[in-house]
């Protein structure tokens, strides 16, 4: 009985007609379950039995569409692997997802999963990808709380009052006004309590218990089992109690909650020992087996650890991880570090950062060898963004100690060192040290890792070497994505570029989002450093970071995405992602999403013309005491700084900062940054050869445009017009080309100041529209000052000049008069 869910029923049957997915999430008892039910589709239903069993709640979703032989190839191996169907290596979870929704989108069905809650967390990953990309078919998923992310949401409400009394009135019409209003206080408005309080008791797990227990004792013993997961037995009974439907299922999830909690513990032991016997399948046998057992049992330690190795080889990491913490928890003492510390690493490998604390809180007081206490320090930090208890410093000499005994595991934690290198700044000292440690590993200095940990530790003294090592060819996507890494490091953003996007081609081939996510942050970086807006790269980065919980790689490409949005001249949307992208990376230090978001508010400053501000937020960038220093990304952003101060009166102070900087490098955009900044703050007598060899020199599409606007705005000043205009004809284009409007506007007002005239009317000069363009704008005349390069006093009189001609006596009239005058 649906009462005051009308509307709700209206966009279940257009999203069955449609195509898409739902989530109902809402208290117990609200209704989640009936409303599915007006839907007629496929449905399952999560049981709680199942839940340590990867991929089983997935094969219930699929099984009545799998038809393997129309699934693509990798996509068909990866669903046969986690079925149990054929053996080899345990598939991505995304792979496992996108082949899901090749079954599914074939299908055109319509699939309702109730209890999600209670789904192995294989499927329910595998789902949630699912349910953010489905079209055509239908998905509607319900739990009591949302157990996906991205996926559009429907909380139901309890019932309002009267809707309560309707509904009340229609189950029990004969009820007493006392026991009326009774029911009504206790059930606040949940439907199902409306429905079964009238019949007797005070809750619905009273009442429910109640029922139950007025069964036979074998009746009862049929529905435990069943609750517990067994097979569906002599449940006439229990039908006819309504606790459970004619089809063999518990007509509401409390039902069975409150069947388990009405029995005995030991009652319930014995009913999964008797369950285990019967089992067919060796993984439910050994949970059953767990459940049974009250104290230690090695044995079923040993089965439980089984389970745990079939379902990492299925790619059910979670399960592995439940299936050793029972392991360890149930065996021999001495097993249990062992036991548990594997729990922990795949806990880690599987990004389940809660679950690795609470592991480790288990195990740090008891006897650890060396390797043993390695690994408890270790990871907490062997997530990619590096956070965890221990610093570079502690974590350097562990990977030292370690790698004499393990290399492979002192090179993973000395990994984490690196990585940790580039999200916070541990100090030149700390840096020297890692660095010569890094040369005593027992590993080949050509291998991929170590050129990447050289870039993130050292990108200034290896910067050269880094770079060199680059040309290594690989078709491996994980050599790929580091080494794309490594070329970011250290400013070879083209190689960024062409080895990031090699490296996300393999991965979204192989489902391996997690990864994706990463290499088209880099590859989106990179791009946009290189006048390549990639807003949708840097968008997908954005979507598959957050929905793999990355928050460093989210806040890397929203600020990405800010610094995009400063360069198209969306100012405002470049502040509301810079403050998105600023929470982020204060929240956890992480230096290179700060360092990223003050880059774009120096773009949109400069966009804007407000040089101090624009100067004022990248010096940050080049403050060792500011948490938005970089070691690296600050040696690329040369060309914002010079700019800014040139235009803001502080060049002296980034002339200190060039000259830091300035050595011989085969760094692609330190080089060209330098250039840049050589040319900009040298004097007129030198200037001229500078930006010569500045535009002379290769260099990306984007440098060499600012590079021309630059020299061609200094030949102009120099009153050199005719040798300007070339310059700024080409940058005016390629700004167009980048989709850099507002660049290719400044362009523009430099070529018209210039005096270049393509139709011009009036008594205006180009100059002096220029200026009287940039007034009606609404800017000062320090502003106009500042853009053209002139004094305030000179705008003032070239001002006096042009409002008679105009026939305006106010700079509020001239957005008016200029109305029917063209530049173009």
């Amino acid at each position: 009985m649906l009462v005051g869910r009308e509307r709700e029923r209206e966009r279940l049957a257009a999203l069955a007609r449609s195509g898409g997915s739902l989530l109902i999430a809402g208290e117990p008892g609200v209704g989640k379950s009936a409303l599915l039910s007006t839907l007629d589709g496929h449905l399952v239903t999560g049981v709680e039995a199942e839940q340590d069993l990867p991929y089983a709640g997935l094969h219930q979703v699929l099984h009545p569409f799998l038809d393997l032989s129309t699934v693509p190839g990798v996509r068909r191996g990866a669903l046969e692997v986690v079925f149990g169907l054929a053996d080899g290596p345990a598939p991505p979870v995304h792979l496992v997802g996108l082949a899901a929704l090749d079954v599914l989108s074939a299908s055109r069905c319509v699939v309702l999963v109730d209890d999600a809650q209670w789904l192995d967390q294989a499927s329910q990953d595998v789902l949630g990808f699912v349910a953010r990309r489905l079209t055509g078919s239908a998905l509607v998923v319900v739990a009591r709380e949302p157990v996906f992310a991205g996926v559009p949401t429907l909380f139901l409400e309890p019932l309002s009052p009267d809707d309560a009394r309707s509904l009340l009135a229609e189950v029990a019409p004969s009820l007493s006004a006392e026991r009326r209003s009774a029911v009504l206080a206790l059930a606040a408005g949940n439907p199902l309590a409306l429905g079964e309080l009238p019949f007797g008791g005070d809750s619905l797990e009273e009442s429910f218990a109640a029922r139950c227990a007025a069964l036979p004792a074998e009746s009862r013993s049929s529905l435990l089992s069943l609750a517990l997961g067994g097979p569906c037995a002599d449940l006439a009974a229990a039908v006819e109690a309504r606790l459970v439907a004619r089809d063999g299922t518990f007509r509401h999830p409390l039902i069975r909650s409150a069947v388990v909690r009405a029995a005995g513990a030991e009652e319930v032991r014995d009913t999964h020992r008797r369950l285990a016997f019967a089992a067919a399948q060796p993984d439910r046998r050994a949970w059953h087996l767990a459940e049974a057992t009250s104290g230690a049992d090695e044995n079923v330690a040993c089965l439980l650890e089984k389970t745990a190795d079939r379902a990492l080889a299925r790619g059910g990491a979670v399960a592995a991880v439940q299936a050793l913490e029972r392991a360890a928890a149930l065996g021999d003492p001495a097993a249990v570090v062992r036991r548990s510390l594997r729990a922990a690493e795949l806990a880690a490998e599987a990004g389940r950062r809660d679950d690795v604390d609470r592991i480790l809180a288990a195990v740090r007081g008891l006897d650890l060898t060396a390797r043993e206490r390695a690994l408890v320090t270790w990871l907490p930090t062997a997530f990619d963004d590096g956070v965890g208890v221990a610093g570079p410093a502690e974590l350097v000499g562990l990977a030292e100690s370690v790698a004499a005994d393990d290399v492979e595991l002192g090179l993973r934690i000395f990994w984490s060192v690196a990585m940790r290198c580039f999200w916070v700044e541990p100090g030149p000292a700390v840096r020297e040290r890692i660095a010569a440690i890094a040369r005593r590993l027992p590993i080949d200095p050509d291998d991929p890792r170590m050129l990447a940990m050289a870039a993130y530790v050292c990108p200034v003294q290896q910067g050269d070497a880094v770079v060199a090592g680059l040309r290594t060819t690989s078709d491996d996507p994980a050599t790929l994505r580091l080494l794309g890494s490594a070329a970011l490091q250290v400013g070879a953003f083209a190689d960024s570029v062409r080895l990031s996007h090699a490296a996300g081609l393999g991965f979204r081939a192989q489902g391996q989002y997690g990864l994706l996510a990463r290499a088209l942050a880099v590859e989106a970086w990179s791009r946009t450093r290189l006048g390549d807006l990639a807003e949708p790269l840097a968008r997908e980065a954005v979507a598959l970071a957050e929905e793999t919980s990355q928050p460093y790689m989210h806040g890397l490409a929203v600020a990405v995405l800010a610094e995009i949005a400063a360069l198209q001249g969306c100012y405002e949307q470049c502040a509301t992602l810079c403050a998105e992208a600023e929470r982020i990376g204060l929240s956890a230090g992480a230096r290179p999403v700060l360092a990223t978001v003050q880059l774009a508010r120096s773009l949109a400053a400069l966009g804007e013309g407000r040089y101090a501000d624009a100067y004022a937020a990248i010096l940050r960038v080049h403050d060792p005491a500011d948490p938005a220093y970089q070691l690296a990304l600050r040696r690329y952003v040369l060309p914002e700084l010079v700019e800014a101060a040139t235009r803001s009166g502080h060049a002296d102070e980034a002339r200190k900062i060039v000259e830091e900087l300035d050595t011989a490098t085969t760094s692609p955009a330190l080089g060209s940054g330098l250039r840049y900044a050589r040319a900009l703050l040298a004097s007129d007598g030198e200037a001229e050869a500078l930006f010569e060899a500045a535009v002379d020199t290769e260099s990306s599409p984007w440098d060499r445009a600012r590079v021309r606007l630059a020299f061609g705005a200094w030949l102009r000043r120099q009153r050199r017009a005719s040798a300007a205009r070339p310059h700024l004809k080409a940058a005016a284009e390629a700004f167009e080309a980048f989709g850099t409007t507002d660049w290719a506007e400044r362009a523009r007002e430099e070529l018209r100041a210039s005096g270049e005239s393509r139709g011009v009317s009036g008594e205006l000069t180009e100059h002096e529209l220029t200026i009287a363009r940039l007034a009606a704008d609404g800017l000062t005349n320090k502003e106009i000052g500042e853009r053209l390069h002139l004094s305030h006093r000179t705008v003032s009189t070239h001002l006096h000049r042009i409002f008679p001609k105009l026939g305006v006596t106010a700079r509020a009239e001239l957005r008016e008069a200029l109305a029917g005058t063209s530049g173009e």
